[in-house]
C-alpha cells in the first residue's frame, strides 16, 4: 500500500556568502556547473540567481523521500562550501535586499520577468512544492477543490519567513504576503470539475495571457508535467523532518479525499472565504494561529486543529506508512516552526547586547546550520 500515492518534493534554497551572510546576487558559474554535474536533473536554477532548487524523484515511501532530501541538501551544501557559499532553507532571507537581485538568464524567466516587471525581483522567496500521484489523475481538480480548507494548517506548520529586508515583519509567514502580489496566486477558485478548470486555462491561453497551465501559481494546482496534485502553499522548511511531516500530511490528505468523496463535496463560497481568512491567520501567527470553521462557535487552536487532522488521517497514515512523519506535527506545534525559532534567536541576541545587524546574522547562521542538521528532529 505504501507505494501508492507516490510523493515528490521540491525545495528552494538561498545561496549565502559565508563571509557576509548576505545573498550572492550573481551565482558563480562554476558552482552551478559542479552542482549540476553532481546532482544532474535533481538540481535547477531559479528565477533569481540567489536561489537554487532541488527536487526528489517520485518516492514510494517517506523513508525514500528522507534519504533523497538529506542527500540533496548535504551534497549541495558541501559543494557550495568549496566556493565560500552555503545554502539556507528559509522562505525569506533576514537581511537581503530585493533591489540588489539579478535574474537568471533563461528564456522562461525572461518572459515571466517581462510580464510581472518589478514583482519578479521582489520574488526573493523560497517555497516547498509537494507532488502526490493520484490513482486517477482525472480526479485532481475535484480533490484540489475539496483540499482548500486544510491548506492553512499546513502553511502554519511550515512558516519560516518572519524577516524581510532586515526587518521583523510581525508575520511568521511573510512569504505569501509578498508572493500573492503575483497574478494567479493564492487559493484556487471553486473549480469542481476538470472541464471547468480546463475552460479557465483555455481562455487564458487563447487570449495570449499565458502559454500553458504551468503559469498558474496557486497554492495548490494540478501539475502540467506530472500526473500529480501539487501543493505549493508551504514555506520551505528549515528542518528536513518538518518538511517531511508536511509532505506526509498532504500525501495522507490526498488519499483521504480520494477515498471520501463526500468530504467537502458541498464546499461553497463561504467556506472558501473562511479558508482565505485562515490562510491569513497562518501567515500572521504561525503555530499560534487559531482557525475559523463554519458551524463551530469559536476559533480552534492549532493544537486542537492538528489533533483533529491527525485523528482524521490516522488510517491513511497507517496504509501509507506515514504515522511517524505526520505525528511530528505535534512536535512542531510544541517547539515552534522555523519562524518562531528565528524570532527567538534574534531576541536572545538582542538581549545579549548584539546590534540589530549582528542579531540578524546570527539568524542566518542558525538557518544555515539547521538546514544541514539531519538528526531526526
Amino acid at each position: 500500500m505504501s507505494s501508492q500515492y507516490k510523493v515528490g518534493i521540491g525545495e528552494e534554497y538561498f545561496v549565502v556568502d559565508l563571509k557576509t551572510r548576505n545573498l550572492r546576487t550573481t551565482m558563480p558559474k562554476k558552482f552551478y556547473r559542479t552542482a549540476k554535474a553532481l546532482l544532474k536533473d535533481r538540481v535547477t536554477a531559479e528565477m533569481l540567481q540567489c536561489q537554487i532548487e532541488v527536487t526528489t524523484p517520485p518516492c514510494e515511501s517517506m523513508n525514500d523521500a528522507r534519504r533523497e532530501l538529506t542527500r540533496l541538501r548535504g551534497a549541495l551544501a558541501e559543494n557550495a562550501g568549496r566556493y565560500g557559499l552555503g545554502i539556507m532553507a528559509a522562505a525569506t532571507h533576514p537581511i537581503a535586499l530585493w533591489r540588489e537581485q539579478k535574474q537568471t538568464e533563461k528564456d522562461r524567466y525572461g518572459k515571466v520577468m517581462d510580464e510581472i516587471q518589478m514583482l519578479g525581483l521582489r520574488d526573493m522567496l523560497c517555497g516547498m512544492h509537494v507532488h502526490v500521484e493520484l490513482p486517477d489523475p482525472a480526479r485532481r481538480v475535484e480533490v484540489m477543490c475539496r483540499a482548500i480548507p486544510f491548506l492553512p494548517v499546513l502553511l502554519a506548520l511550515s512558516t519560516s519567513s518572519p524577516f524581510w529586508q532586515g526587518r521583523r515583519t510581525g508575520l511568521l509567514g511573510y512569504r505569501l504576503a509578498a508572493y500573492d502580489e503575483l497574478p494567479r496566486t493564492g487559493l484556487p477558485e471553486l473549480f469542481r470539475t476538470t472541464a471547468e478548470y480546463e475552460s479557465y486555462v483555455g481562455a487564458l491561453v487563447a487570449a495570449g495571457v499565458i502559454e500553458n497551465a504551468s503559469f498558474i501559481w496557486w497554492a495548490i494546482r494540478p501539475s502540467l508535467a506530472h500526473p500529480t496534485l501539487e501543493m505549493r502553499i508551504p514555506d520551505v522548511c528549515t528542518r528536513v523532518e518538518d518538511g517531511l511531516c508536511i509532505a506526509a500530511l498532504f500525501r495522507c490528505l490526498t488519499r483521504h479525499l480520494v477515498n471520501h468523496p463526500e468530504l467537502n463535496a458541498d464546499l461553497g463560497v463561504v467556506d472558501r472565504a473562511l479558508a482565505v481568512e485562515n490562510k491569513w491567520r497562518a501567515q500572521r501567527y504561525g503555530i499560534k494561529a487559531s482557525f475559523i470553521n463554519r458551524g463551530c462557535p469559536a476559533a480552534r487552536t492549532m493544537t486542537e486543529t492538528v489533533d483533529d487532522l491527525l485523528d482524521r488521517l490516522h488510517a491513511d497514515a497507517e496504509a501509507l506508512d506515514c504515522v511517524r512523519e505526520i505525528s511530528h506535527a505535534r512536535a512542531i506545534v510544541a517547539r515552534g516552526s522555523s519562524a518562531h525559532q528565528q524570532v527567538q534567536v534574534y531576541a536572545q541576541a538582542r538581549i545579549a547586547g548584539r546590534s540589530r545587524s549582528k542579531a540578524l546574522k546570527d539568524v542566518v547562521d542558525f538557518l544555515r546550520r539547521i538546514t544541514v542538521q539531519f538528526d531526526g528532529g
